[in-house]
């Protein structure tokens, strides 16, 4: 009898939604982070987009789906070098996560106070606040994620498949932004399979729209299969940094929960264990356990601290109608929340000028600055024949954004080594780097341009001895080492 009555939609009232509150908050998020777009400079994953969109836009790149470069070229030449205009995507993406968390919060039963309190959260939230207005991947795919999941809550109430034909159209838009929703999706399912809801797995237009999003998402699998898949050989070099920026699993360990933010910690571990344990959110119960699962594996293969990013919003929710729960059968906890949010927006608007900071154009502009003076002072007949080369990504792509008047930047390292190898015209190579070890057996000559101690100098590497068609793919390569 119970199943049958989990089989159909809840008669439940809905409450209603708190949207001028809600909106508010999204609104403060969304001004919050333009006003942090009007200074700075290009966050170096951000130039990375933006040169990728510019240079070398193609359905794929070696450790990128294609959307946010398209973005990034498209705003790009709306609005030749304007950061403001170029983050529009990010920060509408940022304050759209904040209403669609608060949807979920209703679809649990949440009053519009809980709506409130996971608005706030979700607002609050540090890596989101610190990367929500930088054009990245893990940018957009927040609001990705949770507009899934809201998608499949909603579903589980009214019983509308039209719902579940719109999930797999998120989920192809998603895997075009980044790779990890192909396995949220993954999960999702193995773990509805096995805790329920069951019947949403035999639903025709599920599959209907996981055709549909396998089909937006064919494009950059088919580049990633000509290229032998270097998006999975990624997990090593994303191991080997781990190691050294977040101090391995323990630190990934802890990050995976701390980045919820302050009241956000606690109303996602509170919002888990009631998704696992309460009756009344049964149904919902495999959400907690890809949280689960996701949390696990992120640790065990040593992901990002961003990686789950996109589950937090249903977290707090669950646990936001938790607490909305106790304080309607007598408990008191304003005296408790009300510091915590305080503390949170504290932390959120720290986590702003740390943002601010990072993406201080300072370094960008040397790296450009010094490159163009080295290579107008070559003679005009070695610069002919000369091509400029970035010791890893980072530096190809700030001499792509903030040297537009050089040559298109090489390199080796990330996506740069799959795209077209220099023209075997180009006998030297203005290398820019610490020091030019990879090419050194390559090239009968390498030295340093400038006598200083500039961390990333400028080296004239001349008489290359191999052809760059069959030197090309044995330098490429994905760590920054």
């Amino acid at each position: 009898m119970n199943q049958a009555l989990r089989a159909e939609p809840s008669a439940a009232p809905v409450p209603a939604f708190a949207g001028r509150a809600v909106l508010l908050v999204a609104g403060v998020v969304a001004l919050a982070h333009f006003v942090c777009s009007l200074r700075g400079g290009y966050w170096f994953d951000e130039a990375y987009m933006l040169a990728i969109g510019r240079h070398h836009l193609d359905w794929g790149a070696a450790d990128q789906p294609p959307l946010a470069p398209l973005l990034a070229a498209g705003l790009d030449r709306l609005a030749p070098g304007s950061l403001a205009v170029l983050r529009i995507p990010a920060i509408l993406a940022t304050a759209g996560a904040v209403v669609v968390a608060a949807l979920i919060a209703r679809e649990f039963g949440g009053d519009r106070r809980a709506q409130l309190l996971t608005a706030v959260a979700q607002a609050t939230a540090l890596w989101i606040t610190m990367a929500g207005h930088w054009l990245t991947p893990y940018a957009l795919e927040p609001v990705q994620w949770l507009l899934l999941i809201w998608l499949l809550v909603r579903w589980l109430r009214v019983r509308d498949d039209r719902l579940l034909l719109a999930s797999g159209v998120v989920a192809g838009v998603a895997a075009e932004t980044k790779f990890q929703v192909l396995l949220l999706g993954a999960v999702l399912l193995c773990a509805a399979a096995i805790f329920g809801p069951r019947e949403l797995l035999r639903r025709p237009l599920l599959w209907a729209g996981a055709a549909i999003g396998l089909l937006l998402a064919l494009p950059t699998l088919l580049w990633q299969a000509g290229n032998g898949w270097p998006q999975l050989h990624m997990g090593s070099v994303v191991l080997a940094e781990a190691d050294a920026l977040y101090g391995g699993r323990p630190g990934v360990a802890v990050a995976l929960v701390m980045m919820a933010g302050v009241a956000g910690t606690v109303l996602a571990l509170y919002g888990l264990w009631r998704l696992l344990r309460a009756e009344e959110l049964r149904d919902y119960r495999f959400l907690g356990v890809t949280a689960v699962v996701l949390y696990v594996f992120f640790v065990v293969a040593v992901g990002r601290p961003y990686y789950l990013g996109g589950l937090y919003g249903v977290l707090f929710a669950a646990g936001a109608v938790g607490f909305q729960r106790r304080r309607l059968a007598g408990g008191r906890y304003g005296w408790v929340a009300w510091p915590a949010v305080a503390l949170s927006i504290a932390a959120a608007a720290g986590m702003l000028g740390v943002a601010a900071v990072s993406a201080d154009s300072a370094v960008g502009e040397s790296i450009a600055r010094r490159t163009a003076a080295a290579y107008r002072e070559l003679p005009a007949a070695e610069r002919a024949n000369t091509i400029i080369m970035g010791q890893s990504y980072i530096v190809a792509a700030y001499l792509d954004v903030y040297a537009p008047d050089l040559p298109t930047a090489y390199s080796t390292n990330r996506s740069y080594g799959y795209f077209d190898p220099p023209p075997e015209s180009a006998r030297s190579v203005l290398y820019v780097g610490e020091a030019p070890d990879e090419l050194r057996d390559h090239f009968a000559s390498c030295r340093k341009l400038f006598d200083d101690d500039e961390e990333q100098n400028q080296w004239l590497c001349g008489d290359r001895r191999e052809p760059w068609r069959e030197l090309w793919p044995r330098l490429r390569h994905l760590d920054l080492a």
